[in-house]
């Protein structure tokens, strides 16, 4: 007589194919989450969202590229025990992608302290690497079907 141990559980054969097919959507999710820190709006764009990914795609790096104009700096990543918030701000500013690489690379974003705009452009530059972080959170929650 064949006793329950030799017979396979389907419970178990169906929670591993659970797992697995959530261990690749979590996967592709976070492909999308750099593709969204690289380029603002291309998470969305690349799950078919147009509307809000070419916005993001549009809005976030005018965004930056204001702030440079308006004389804004990228601010140096320094220990957190020197000056805490300039360390933020340069995380955030990090966090818009593309635009800071391309910034950074070619030597902009000195920026003038005594320049009108100095605040208004470093600023703008900071929110606009913020926004994004929250855009890549949104095109994570999409990938993983939460929205």
């Amino acid at each position: 007589m064949p006793t329950d141990t030799t017979r396979p559980n389907p419970r178990s054969t169906r929670t591993s194919a659970v797992r697995t097919a959530s261990e690749t959507d979590r996967g592709r999710a976070l492909v999308l989450c750099v593709a969204a820190w690289l380029v603002p709006g291309a998470g969305h764009l690349l799950q078919h969202r147009l509307g809000r990914g070419l916005t993001c795609l549009f809005v976030l790096p005018l965004m930056f590229a204001l702030g440079l104009l308006f004389d804004g700096a990228l601010f140096p990543l320094t220990p957190i025990t020197q000056s805490p918030l300039t360390s933020a701000a340069a995380l955030a500013e990090r966090c818009v992608g593309a635009p800071w690489i391309a910034t950074a690379v070619a030597g902009w974003g000195r920026g003038d302290v005594v320049s009108p705009t100095y605040e208004y452009g470093w600023v703008l530059m900071v929110v606009a690497g913020l926004l994004n972080t929250l855009v890549v959170l949104d095109a994570y929650d999409i990938a993983l079907g939460r929205k």
